[in-house]
């Protein structure tokens, strides 16, 4: 590639960080994670009006578990939709995956309101719920594929670790938060036996402002600097990979499965901290403690803001001293304090708000901080023509295992006296896993700006390189490639 065109790559990418393309990018990228997680949320707060109306049991906990397994469908959905949405985006383009992807979660959630009564149409009713939970785990985990890829590519290198926090930890907790407000409105206007009868559909009904999210990103939003670079690099020189000629082969094959198996276990880590903590939080206080219902709302949409003050934190902190000794430090911490709260909360009675609010902070500011750096982590993992797909088929395989986890704690649960015991051990063996992944892997930090070349995937896509880079699996290129900004 011939300087000139180096020289006018680089002021392009300036220009761009200069307008309010990246603060939109940023904007919708945080936007649309939070509308995955507050899916979740939703699931979770109608987990017992769902159970008895669509999955009804003559045990209370089988039909929670029921629940929980709708909730675990729709995540082994998702490294599918990772695969098929990330290859296009990688191949397209982020945007206009995005925009799909982010009108499906919207659409599939609010269908979800629409499904009759297992006493209306009998086994029908699980069936078309779950049908449903299908369709939305593949848009999901194309959220994956398009928000953070997009939000991090978009903006300077000094700015990356806090991104990194701020749309997978600041997402989830706004997705909480959004979730906690929607759930305190609706049981306003439907208390009691109101919220169980109808609340419940209208809950799910709030899902469409994702549907809406999507046409601010088709509006607003700027294509990746980064995957534009790549593909005009590709037309200047044979040497620069063009992503339309990489298949997902490479993803899994060669160097690469290396790589993607251990980002996978790191992923699965954190994604357990996650789901066995913040994620099961409604339920626990719910169905276990049994915490009344507006002083539970107000207790996790607290911690739920919580979570977006840990989360960025922690990933500005990576940008600081590095990903990887960020991860160990939290993970560290996470082994001890992690299962004591978990326990505490547990035994916790009804009434004590104070203490119960204090120690759910606790619990929500340190399990979000441990997955905060990984998404900017998987990102420094693989080279832009590999990005999208490699990201969001790590994270979301990962968390994938570490959803599946609650379903389980249940079923493992004769009582639900017993859940906090099996909480507690699941979390160490989740953390253990997490610390083992982490050590293994390199530094990443500061490896997103470069292009790939043929050599690295062959001409036909083939791995054919050479033994893996230290510091982050492929060899960087030989293609010079202009800096976003000084660290």
């Amino acid at each position: 590639m011939d300087m000139s065109r180096s020289l006018d790559t680089g002021k392009g990418r300036a220009q761009a960080e200069t307008s309010g393309a990246p603060l939109a990018a940023a904007f919708a990228s945080v936007a649309g994670w939070s509308f995955d997680l507050f899916d979740l949320f939703l699931l979770l707060y109608v987990a017992g009006p769902v159970g008895k109306q669509i999955f009804p049991s003559h045990s209370p906990t089988l039909s929670l578990a029921a629940v929980f397994a709708s909730f675990a469908v729709s995540i082994v959905m998702r490294p599918a939709g990772a695969a098929f949405f990330g290859e296009l985006a990688d191949r397209k383009g982020r945007k206009a995956i995005m925009v799909t992807v982010l009108a499906g979660v919207g659409l599939a959630t609010a269908a979800m309101g629409l499904v009759p009564t297992y006493a209306a149409i009998g086994v029908a009713s699980p069936v078309i719920f779950l049908l449903l939970r299908v369709v939305q785990g593949l848009f999901v985990g194309g959220v994956t594929a398009t928000t953070h890829t997009l939000g991090t590519e978009s903006v300077a290198p000094r700015w990356r670790g806090l991104m990194s926090g701020l749309i997978g930890g600041g997402g989830a907790g706004l997705g909480a938060a959004l979730a906690s407000v929607a759930f305190i409105a609706v049981n306003h206007f439907f208390p009691g036996p109101a919220f169980d009868d109808t609340g419940w559909r209208v809950m799910f009904f709030t899902g469409l402002l994702g549907a809406v999210l999507s046409l601010f990103v088709l509006m607003k939003v700027e294509e990746s600097p980064l995957w534009e670079e790549q593909q005009e690099a590709a037309k200047q020189n044979p040497a620069v990979v063009d992503p339309k000629r990489v298949r997902f082969s490479d993803l899994v094959a060669g160097r690469y499965r290396k790589i993607l198996l251990i980002n996978i276990a790191v992923a699965a880590g954190a994604g357990a901290q996650y789901y066995l903590t913040s994620g099961f939080l409604p339920t626990l206080l719910g169905s276990v403690v049994k915490m009344p219902t507006g002083s539970r709302g107000e207790v996790l949409l607290i911690a739920s803001l919580v979570v977006v003050i840990s989360a960025t934190g922690a990933g500005e902190l990576s940008e600081r001293i590095g990903r990887r000794k960020t991860m160990l430090w939290i993970g560290g911490a996470n082994l001890v304090l992690l299962p004591v709260l978990t326990w505490i909360l547990g035994k916790s009675s009804p009434s004590d708000t104070g203490p119960i609010l204090l120690y759910s902070c606790l619990l929500a500011f340190f399990a979000n901080a441990a997955y905060a750096p990984v998404m900017i982590f998987l990102n420094e993992r693989y080279p832009t023509v590999l990005r999208s797909r490699g990201t969001a088929v790590s994270w979301n395989t990962g968390f994938m295992l570490g959803g599946l986890l609650p379903t389980f704690v249940n079923l493992f649960s004769p009582t639900l006296m017993d859940v906090p015991s099996r909480l507690v051990l699941f979390i160490i063996g989740s953390i253990i896993v997490f610390l083992i992944a982490v050590g293994v892997s390199p530094e990443t930090r500061g490896n997103i700006d470069r292009k790939t070349v043929v050599s690295e995937l062959g001409a036909s896509g083939a791995d054919t390189s050479g033994a893996e880079r230290r510091h982050n699996g492929p060899p960087a290129a030989g293609v010079s490639t202009a800096k976003r900004g000084e660290r």
